[in-house]
């Protein structure tokens, strides 16, 4: 029995940093891909709706939250923009769903005040492909 508990215990030890390894690399992968989504939507467009046509420069982009509801995940985060003489922070919310084993934006809002956002609100807003979810991020499956 002692010898059991010794092999549970080494087991635990040994193959624990496994476990948060790979959370850690698909977090980083999903930080990396929400920057590069966020980056690549705020540029294509210039942002009229948010800048009104003023010059702008992303200075920071940070992931919030990471929420799972029925078959989409909701990514929430914030976009710090210095626009003219200000800094301006913007909101932000994408819905994903994997189709056919990839991972794919569906829903994309962005606002200027701090919000939660749960998938009924999210779903009103679906996004028409331009900036692929995982367009800089190198899937080497």
């Amino acid at each position: 029995m002692v010898k059991i508990n010794i092999l549970f215990f080494i087991f635990i030890f040994v193959f624990q940093p496994n476990f948060s390894v790979a959370g850690e690399f698909e977090f980083n992968k999903l930080a990396m891909s929400f920057k590069n989504f966020v980056t690549c939507e705020l540029t294509r467009t210039d942002a009229t709706d948010h800048f009104k046509g003023k010059p702008f420069k992303i200075t920071m982009i940070d992931l919030f939250d990471i929420q799972n509801e029925s078959d989409l995940k909701i990514i929430t985060g914030a976009i710090e923009c210095f626009v003219v003489d200000k800094h301006l922070t913007l909101y932000t919310a994408v819905g994903l769903k994997s189709i056919m084993g990839k991972e794919q934006v569906v829903y994309y809002m962005i606002r200027d005040e701090d919000f939660s956002i749960l998938s009924t609100q999210l779903i009103k807003f679906p996004y028409k492909e331009r900036c692929k979810w995982s367009q800089y991020w190198i899937d080497v499956d």
